[in-house]
């Protein structure tokens, strides 16, 4: 953890009195408490654990989409009135709204400001307006205007569990219909990068296809992996021997549709493949363990408590897990995972789905349990060509910051802490855990 370089005079008159009892209700300063905090607080350069950095164009941004017409909270879409703050803060955006005619200065001002800041110092200059120090780039691929020093790719590996023909999967909703064909395509860029023309005909060859990918993405600046899986299966995971997966690979990888049960079943061995193959290449494993977006998105069955098993298997003792998204809204019962040593959450999409009021008490609430292993996120995504991924940006670091300032007040008004650890809980949130989880490979 950071030092923390505060006058004497300033600790003194800081710290507050945290012997004795805690309290049930926050004294009355507790605002004046938050006037000092939030200053502080702003100055911490932040590591931003989960983001989807880019331009609205880009499809690489993630290796899914979102389907046609889906249903988005209130705070998550394009019409919320703070993202014209995020363009006044960012743009200096001289308009009270977004209608057309007034969208068409943003656009334009973006598009001076590319060519004011060529090559990967556009978004070096966004970072910077809202110190961020690094954003992790969950990307299918990364861009070549993003500046890898500053962007840590985090790249994507659901894909290697769909090698078979996807009609069945394909039809069980409309969303799938939109996500797997999207699998298919990460899969085959995969296959592209190892120089493959098709699968290989032996089991062993291709998850000798999968160690290769997994080599080269840490060689290429891959800091970890991730798993959107959710999206397209439970996240209950069964245990089946290798000579199971074996036999379904080497059945159907040529031909004919498995089961949903034998996809299943192939699917469970490949995801605890990689995870014990992250273990042996030391890269984090990130999964989304969040509502998610679409009409068919199965919460009851993408629970994160479903994830249990695997977390607190002592086979992958040796594995670093993030919980993207922090179970959210299960987040109360995703933060006693992290009872686990080698299992952190991050509190991306918390922060946009919530308003600053209600995100404090979620950040509160985990800086009571367990501080030293909860992470700070944006999820900031590009919205439109109008507002992008630097107006997400602001609005998740804005929320952040704000609610950050707002619970350690409430703790420090409460008598929990003084207000000397509570500026070492916020470096840790905002900078100091995630980037200790990378030994080196972030700047």
């Amino acid at each position: 953890m950071k030092n923390i370089s505060l006058p004497l005079c300033a600790v003194i008159c800081l710290a507050s009195n945290a012997a004795g009892q805690a309290q049930p209700l926050p004294s009355p300063d507790v605002q004046q408490i938050y006037q000092r905090l939030l200053p502080e607080i702003e100055k911490i350069p932040a590591f931003d654990h989960h983001a989807h950095p880019g331009f609205a164009e880009d499809p690489d941004i993630d290796a899914m989409a979102a389907p046609p017409d889906a249903s988005e909270p209130v705070r998550t879409r394009a019409d919320n009135p703070e993202l014209i703050a995020a363009a006044r803060a960012l743009f200096a955006y001289p308009y009270h709204d977004l209608s057309p005619q007034h969208a068409k200065w943003l656009v334009a001002k973006k598009a001076e400001l590319k060519k004011q800041y060529p090559g990967t110092a556009y978004f070096d200059m966004i970072l910077d307006k809202i110190n961020t120090e690094s954003s992790v780039a969950n990307r299918a691929m990364m861009a070549d205007y993003l500046d890898a020093k500053r962007f840590p790719w985090v790249f994507f590996a659901d894909s290697f569990m769909w090698p078979f023909d996807d009609t069945h999967e394909m039809g069980r909703n409309p969303d799938e219909g939109v996500y797997i064909p999207l699998q298919e395509k990460m899969l085959h860029r995969w296959m592209q990068q190892e120089n493959l023309t098709k699968l290989p005909a032996k089991f062993d060859d291709y998850l000798s296809f999968i160690d290769r990918v997994l080599q080269d993405n840490k060689s290429n600046g891959g800091i970890a992996m991730k798993f959107e899986v959710a999206y397209f299966r439970p996240t209950t995971f069964s245990d089946p021997r290798k000579d199971q997966a074996e036999d379904l690979y080497e059945r159907y990888v040529s031909g004919g549709i498995p089961t949903e049960q034998e996809y299943r079943m192939f699917q469970d061995y490949i995801f605890r493949f990689l995870i014990t193959e992250g273990g042996k290449l030391s890269l984090p494993v990130h999964i989304h363990t969040a509502v998610g977006i679409g009409d068919y998105f199965d919460l009851s069955q993408s629970n994160i408590m479903n994830l249990e098993s695997v977390l607190r298997d002592p086979r992958y003792h040796n594995v670093i897990f993030v919980m993207i998204h922090g179970g959210y809204p299960l987040e109360r019962e995703a933060i006693w995972l992290a009872a686990m040593k080698n299992v952190y959450l991050d509190s991306s999409f918390g922060e946009l789905s919530q308003y600053p009021a209600a995100f404090k008490d979620t950040l509160k609430m985990w800086l009571e349990t367990f501080p030293d292993k909860i992470t700070f996120g944006t999820d900031c995504f590009p919205y439109n060509d109008v507002l992008g991924a630097e107006e997400s940006y602001w609005l998740g670091a804005q929320t952040s910051r704000t609610a950050l300032a707002a619970a350690l007040a409430e703790m420090i008004a409460e008598n929990e802490i003084t207000e000397v650890r509570a500026l070492q809980l916020a470096h840790a949130y905002l900078h100091d855990t995630a980037v200790g989880l990378y030994q080196g490979r972030v700047h």
